[in-house]
């Protein structure tokens, strides 16, 4: 014990010390304890360690003072604050590797006064980031599928997973808003779109928080607007932006997923890094928006202060301005919160206070988590029973993957694939498993492992559609990356003499330039990869109808290929069972319903630009430039056909600031079978005191259909969801005639109700309503569908 006096943890009439009394509240039992620990002993619950769990079931792994920087008695000998990522440093089977964290905790409870339990956290955002555990798709895939439901089922069992492994916290969802396709994270984001983040955002953290996982949202804030795309890259946006497209997704989550961990983001926005700034991490997150849990520190973030951003002089300085910001915990392992930060509050140079109002909030989360408990047991139940990648997973993972698939184009009837027909396969990611996976997925993230294997089954496109295509040809034709063009003539030559040929290109998800997507995978333009480009002229030059294919963690510019192909079918890292999805819509076996959460690029040289565009951000008389998409946000086609008819409002046209309005339109599926349209509402503000998107979403719903049958479908839209950033910098509801869409796309409008806000300027703040609440109710009489509530759209 070094010295220190040990603790008693009884008291004289045999009751546990406040403390470790579960009849106080979280943040009683975590002032009890504050000041019953010496400097040392509340530094070290503000650091994690960076381990992996041993193979062998043994506890820590061998050589982990190599990872550390000291050696592992030493750095338990006053307690630890978190155990970084034990399953997802190296293949380990989950039972030893539930086994060998059991023993680290065990050592740690062991070795300290108190005999606190590390916090552990792991990544998941695509599964539990542990090898052989499912891997679901990418959170594009979640956009696209507009379905929060689902995806609050997926977190639910993500959830439950990291549990059974004795894991207490996750480090999901990514809550960045899609702003530069460039940038090789955008495989991370869910959308370009606040509304679509923020709806599908707040039902992963209900489900993974209500499997009792601490979920995290990040990066906090701006960190998808670096300038070029570029990782890290300073961010220049005003604060009308920040607040009105960064931020929601932020607030949604925390009031309508309760979650209870915050990440800072590794972006400086005018200078400012956001690891360093009181105002974003102290003053809005938890005095103006309520927030009491506990903020970390994204990896190396603190040391960046001094490094990279270069606002502070010494490691010291650098911890003290991340705990006066607001961060309370270091990650991933011991660094600046260590011996500078210790000797920086000997020397007087970092207030004392500030390591207690962050002890304060770890001390209380780890209450919550049952970590202060007496009969706390390293050991989860039924740990030998554990897999990471069962039938339950691999059903969500499949029928996320397959409402994620986007039809964007289908042209001379040319899907689905018709029987009797020859099949041509071809291109660079037909035939690879790791197409269908992001970059944060275990095989990605910490691969290769050749002799451990990808710890799943992933089936490749090629595989998968073989099974439902007889006597399927295949040639790959290029490499994802390289300049090597010597296989283009072949791949060619197989389309020739094919009736129709499926070209898949794109992506190879990595880190840090391993990959062509990912973090640090950052693109100069939205050119394909390599020489894949070459081969799709190659392919569409033989008069064969093509089917083109996009695995890809961002969309890429098609150019002319986006009308030359007979079809164009999209897919985001779809995930393990990605290549059974896509063989089944190519093949008719499902109906098509994803929309595109992101927009298809026209042009690979113009800065990329999404849609929530003000008037002079698209096509206008004054540029030579068309900024127009290929095909735009929300974009998507079926199988079937969809009319849309008798749109109106309930009531009168007159909308008060202050209330609600109601607006329906009736859709009908006209085609041959059944099928699933998605109706989106978006806001058209025409005149404004500070210019507005055309559009925005402010609504959605999807609505199944069978052929024939037909639905009214309501929007109840507070006025507040129409509010902005107004001129002197607060959010208001302006008085003044707006139009309520009803879209096939952001770009397609089926129908539009006028109205007028009425009264005076209304401002609101973070208590304002968020959602419109969407209902769908059969005609002819049929039980009426509560998608409000099923979609996870109601507040």
């Amino acid at each position: 014990m070094r010295g220190q006096v040990p603790i008693d943890t009884s008291t004289a009439t045999g009751e546990s010390p406040p403390w470790q009394d579960t009849r106080l509240s979280p943040a009683e039992r975590a002032a009890a304890l504050v000041p019953l620990m010496t400097l040392e002993e509340k530094v070290a619950q503000l650091v994690g360690v960076w381990v992996g769990a041993d193979a062998s079931g043994g506890g820590v792994a061998p050589h982990q003072s190599e990872m550390t920087g000291v050696e592992w008695n030493t750095v338990i000998g006053n307690g630890l604050g978190q155990l970084t990522r034990p399953f997802g440093t190296a293949p380990v089977d989950p039972v030893a590797g539930a086994r060998s964290l059991a023993a680290s905790q065990a050592e740690i409870v062991a070795a300290s006064r108190f005999g606190i339990p590390a916090q552990v956290h792991e990544e998941c955002l695509t599964g539990f980031a542990a090898w052989g555990a499912t891997v679901y798709p990418a959170p594009l895939s979640w956009g696209a599928a507009f379905d929060p439901e689902l995806v609050e089922e997926m977190a639910g069992q993500i959830g439950r997973s990291l549990r059974a492994a004795g894991v207490h916290q996750g480090l999901a969802p990514v809550l960045d808003v899609t702003r530069d396709y460039r940038w090789g994270r955008t495989e991370e984001t869910i959308a370009e779109d606040p509304y679509l983040v923020g709806t599908v955002g707040a039902a992963y953290v209900r489900g993974i928080e209500g499997a009792g996982i601490v979920a995290t949202l990040k990066h906090f804030a701006g960190y998808s607007a670096s300038r070029g795309g570029r990782n890290h890259a300073p961010v220049e946006m005003g604060p009308r932006e920040l607040a009105d497209i960064v931020l929601p997704p932020f607030e949604m989550a925390l009031r309508l997923g309760g979650p209870r961990s915050v990440m800072n983001s590794y972006a400086e926005i005018d200078g400012l890094p956001a690891g360093a700034d009181e105002r974003l991490l102290t003053g809005l997150l938890r005095e103006e928006w309520g927030f009491t849990g506990t903020v970390v520190s994204d990896y190396f973030a603190v040391r960046f202060l001094q490094r990279l951003h270069g606002v502070a002089a010494e490691a010291g300085d650098a911890a003290g301005l991340a705990l006066r910001a607001g961060i309370d915990v270091e990650l991933p392992t011991i660094d600046t919160f260590g011996a500078p930060l210790i000797d920086a509050v000997k020397a007087g140079e970092v207030d004392e206070a500030l390591i207690d109002r962050a002890l304060r909030r770890v001390l209380a989360q780890k209450a919550e988590l049952g970590l202060l408990d007496p009969g706390w047991r390293p050991l989860p139940e039924d740990v030998e029973r554990l897999r990471l990648d069962d039938e339950t997973g691999q059903d969500i993972a499949l029928r996320l993957a397959r409402q994620s698939i986007v039809l964007l184009r289908n042209t001379g009837g040319v899907l689905p694939l018709a029987a009797g027909r020859r099949v041509a396969l071809v291109g660079p990611v037909a035939d690879d498993p790791m197409a269908m996976l992001g970059c944060y997925t275990f095989p990605a993230h910490v691969g290769p492992h050749p002799e451990h294997g990808l710890g799943v089954e992933i089936p490749s496109l090629r595989e998968a559609l073989a099974a439902l295509v007889p006597d399927l040809a295949y040639v790959p034709g290029c490499d994802i990356t390289g300049d090597d063009t010597s296989g283009i003539a072949a791949a060619a030559a197989a389309a020739a003499g094919a009736d129709v040929c499926v070209l898949a290109v794109g992506d190879r998800a990595g880190l840090f330039g391993r990959g062509t997507s990912g973090e640090g995978c950052d693109a100069t333009d939205l050119n394909l990869p390599g020489v894949q480009a070459e081969l799709v002229q190659a392919v569409l030059a033989t008069g064969t109808p093509v089917v083109l294919v996009l695995l890809a963690g961002r969309p890429y510019a098609l150019g002319e290929a986006a009308g030359a192909a007979a079809g164009v079918v999209c897919g985001f890292f779809p995930g393990q069972r990605g290549g059974q999805a896509l063989a089944e819509v190519l093949t008719g076996a499902v109906n098509p319903s994803g929309r595109l959460p992101v927009s298809v690029p026209r042009d690979a040289g113009g800065l990329p630009s999404t849609y929530l565009s003000p008037p002079l951000g698209r096509s206008s008389e004054v540029s030579s430039v068309d900024p127009a998409p290929a095909f735009p946000f929300g974009h998507g086609l079926s199988y079937t056909t969809f009319e849309w008819s008798d749109a109106g409002v309930r009531g009168p046209a007159e909308w008060p600031v202050g209330g609600e309005t109601t607006v329906e339109i009736t859709v009908r599926n006209t085609g041959p079978r059944p099928g699933t349209e998605v109706v989106q509402l978006y806001l058209h503000d025409p005149v404004a005191q500070t210019t507005r998107p055309v559009v925005r979403l402010a609504g959605y719903a999807r609505v199944p259909l069978e052929a024939g049958q037909a639905a009214r479908v309501s929007f109840t839209v507070p006025a507040d969801v129409t509010s902005f950033t107004g001129v002197r910098g607060r959010r208001v509801v302006e008085p003044g005639d707006v139009e309520l869409r009803f879209g096939r796309s952001s770009a397609e409008t089926a129908a539009a109700v006028r109205l007028r806000l009425t009264g005076a300027e209304r401002q609101v703040g973070h208590d304002r309503k968020l959602l419109a609440t969407a209902g769908v109710t059969p005609i002819a009489g049929e039980k009426a569908a509560a998608y409000g509530d099923r979609a996870g759209l109601t507040e």
